[in-house]
């Protein structure tokens, strides 16, 4: 059974893929905005999602930790449920969970490619769409994020996979947005680029090997092509993310941007 919402209740934002790097930094500059924030990740990660939950709580804001495969109907739909029963209501949620693989399309076997595509891409739609219909039966709106990148844009060689993972996001929330206006949710994707993340220091390992590097080198060698001359940060994107799911940003819809301190321009 769905609550009705309190107008003069805190905001309140779910975070996928949150138990570290942007997405923890998602979370944490969510909970610095003012929102309750509920974090979730693969229980093989509940360690490092409590650790983000305590740190929130810290601020004085509320936190919810819970696992969940984003891969997984039946767990997506009991993520929402679980915070809107436990806060209330869903005004945020932030499909951020993501993964990539460094290979090339010919080394690429059926089953890596799918693994691919159903956490970026089918976690993506079970994300939107379970948020959605809570934000529809509130009555009350909302705002919906996906993680995109620039590889939306311009794909990477050996990140073939990927990079088509983030191209279908950005076309899922260009129709979500046209399908979800109506009821007064925006959906919105971000497009990060180098981000001083775990995953890009997988990346760069792969791309090193693939391309005779010395670990360190190939992110080194991508990274001089930054306008801004530095590796992003998650806190970067964070900032990004925290005015799509503000107030700020409620005459935005349907776009996926780019926030790579000047590696594409579109």
């Amino acid at each position: 059974m769905t609550t009705q919402p309190s107008a003069s209740a805190p905001r309140t934002a779910i975070v996928t893929g949150a138990a570290r790097g942007i997405g923890r930094g998602i979370a944490e500059r969510l909970a610095a905005d003012g929102l309750d924030v509920a974090v979730s990740d693969l229980p093989a990660m509940r360690t490092e999602l409590d650790e983000v939950a305590a740190a929130i709580e810290k601020t004085g804001r509320r936190a919810l930790a819970v696992t969940a495969d984003v891969t997984s109907q039946d767990d997506t739909d009991a993520l929402v449920q679980n915070v809107a029963g436990h806060f209330g209501k869903v005004d945020v949620y932030v499909a951020n969970a993501g993964i990539a693989r460094v290979t090339s399309l010919l080394d690429t076997s059926p089953e890596e490619f799918d693994q691919i595509m159903d956490v970026n891409l089918r976690g993506v739609f079970l994300s939107y769409t379970a948020a959605a219909r809570q934000m529809i039966a509130q009555g009350t709106g909302g705002k919906i994020i996906g993680a995109a990148s620039i590889v939306a844009y311009r794909p990477f060689a050996l990140l073939g996979p990927y990079s088509a993972s983030k191209w279908g996001v950005r076309g899922l929330t260009q129709a979500a947005a046209m399908e979800w206006a109506a009821h007064g949710i925006t959906v919105n994707a971000y497009c990060p680029g180098i981000v001083g993340t775990a995953m890009w220091e997988l990346i760069d390992e792969k791309l090193a090997q693939a391309e005779g590097l010395d670990k360190g080198q190939a992110i080194k060698k991508y990274a001089e092509g930054i306008a801004l001359g530095r590796v992003e940060e998650p806190a970067d994107v964070a900032a990004f993310v925290s005015y799509l799911a503000s107030t700020d940003s409620d005459y935005m819809t349907g776009q996926s941007v780019m926030i790579d301190g000047g590696i594409q321009f579109s």
